[in-house]
């Protein structure tokens, strides 16, 4: 059908398998999708289909199969991931706003020894020889609100009544973000 699907991110929780070891997974609601446009080989250059989900904006998926819905057709969560399926969730992650370098990069400490206001600073930040700070360099910033991919999660279950799928794991951003799940 297609490569991936939108959903939107809820609560974490664990369930038990069969065999009964507890996993940790993240509840997400993935409500149908309806299609918005079709794009051709012919009239665009690939093959596609356009989606629309609630009032998020337009997102488009690769066709994995022959079928092509129609336009104003439903796209449902089961007829294009089923369970044990291994995806990659991509979301926006939690912003922190500006972090220092304890946080942000995990560095350590400073020695409580000497001054007492120093202690969260980085300290030397390299030699003299290039005279400036040299590109990439690990210091204070922005923390977080960045587009995060994490691999090889997998769906535990799938509930086309109710239109909830858990996801083996933690995925990226806050509570009601919209997480893309694509196939592995």
């Amino acid at each position: 059908m297609i490569s991936g699907f939108l959903v939107k991110k809820g609560h974490m929780t664990s369930v038990y398998t069969e065999d009964g070891k507890r996993i940790a997974v993240t509840k997400c609601v993935a409500s149908p999708l309806k299609v918005t446009q079709i794009k051709t080989t012919e009239k665009d250059g690939y093959n596609s289909i356009q989606v629309l989900f609630g009032s998020k904006k337009r997102k488009e998926f690769n066709l994995t199969s022959d079928q092509t819905p129609e336009i104003g057709a439903s796209v449902t969560i089961d007829s294009v991931f089923t369970q044990n399926d291994l995806i990659d969730a991509t979301g926006i992650s939690k912003g922190r706003g500006f972090a220092g370098v304890v946080k942000r990069h995990g560095f350590k400490k400073q020695p409580l020894l000497g001054a007492s206001n120093y202690v969260r600073h980085p300290g030397s930040i390299g030699a003299q020889t290039p005279g400036k700070v040299v590109k990439g360099k690990k210091m204070p910033g922005h923390m977080g609100n960045t587009t995060k991919t994490v691999s090889h999660l997998k769906i535990v279950s799938i509930n086309p009544e109710t239109n909830e799928v858990f996801i083996s794991g933690s995925v990226p951003g806050s509570i009601n973000s919209w997480v893309v799940l694509s196939k592995k």
